[in-house]
């Protein structure tokens, strides 16, 4: 009989890990990822576990070893690496292009924003870590081709991720910042504070994509692709859309 129940708890316990997915996600998906995450478990019935980062970071722990299923960079290099090297199952595959705002919680005029940056106004402008964070690698790919970067890059407060940017510029501790759009366009921002676009002409379009991880097809298939496919819908693909990105 002791046999029996322990057996019984056993399938029970792998039933409940397939009704998982663990997904790694850089920090611009904040918002729209609860959206996301959220209807997948209403279609499916299958829990959404989430841990969010700089992608170059989440990359690193991936690499180590770390348990994830699926991989939602913040470009499309950090997968290409990973698959190139083995990690993935499968090539990384784009669901949407991202934009970079400028963003303040201070009085501040944004209509002449070069001008601005470089005035005794600005003290402080907070931008994610280009070493890990696609969105600071363009944020400073921007700030070089408008030829201001050697001008402010004493005032560069860098975060590690998108959401550390985030607290600097609503704390206030950084005057301005550059982040993602789909952050200010959220309905848990909208409002708050001022933005504008940055010119999209002057950095690249930040292509941004998702991956199978070789642990999410060896060890929850089911899972991993159902929601992998899922980010590639008509219904996720509007989404994004809402949350300021481009298709």
């Amino acid at each position: 009989m002791k046999k029996i129940i322990i057996i019984v708890l056993f399938l029970f316990c792998i039933k409940l890990q397939a009704e998982e997915v663990t997904v790694a996600i850089a920090a611009n998906l904040q918002f729209v990822f609860q959206e996301i995450s959220t209807n997948f478990k209403n279609k499916t019935g299958i829990e959404v576990k989430t841990i969010s980062g700089a992608s170059g970071k989440l990359t690193a722990q991936i690499q180590n070893g770390a348990p994830f299923d699926v991989f939602m960079s913040a470009d499309n290099d950090y997968p290409q690496n990973l698959f190139k090297s083995g990690f993935t199952y499968g090539e990384p595959k784009i669901y949407a292009y991202g934009s970079l705002v400028f963003w303040t919680y201070k009085d501040l005029k944004l209509d002449n924003i070069l001008k601005l940056l470089q005035s005794s106004e600005i003290k402080s402008i907070a931008i994610a870590n280009p070493k890990n964070a696609p969105y600071g690698r363009e944020a400073i790919n921007y700030l070089n081709n408008c030829k201001i970067y050697e001008a402010i890059k004493d005032k560069l407060v860098y975060g590690e991720s998108i959401s550390q940017v985030n607290q600097y510029i609503t704390s206030g501790s950084s005057d301005i910042g550059i982040t993602a759009k789909s952050i200010v366009v959220s309905p848990d921002m909208k409002n708050k504070g001022k933005w504008i676009d940055v010119d999209e002409k002057l950095y690249k379009p930040i292509a941004q994509s998702a991956v199978i991880l070789k642990n999410g097809y060896e060890k929850n298939q089911k899972a991993s692709k159902l929601f992998f496919d899922y980010i590639y819908s008509k219904e996720v693909q509007k989404l994004f859309l809402k949350y300021g990105y481009k298709l």
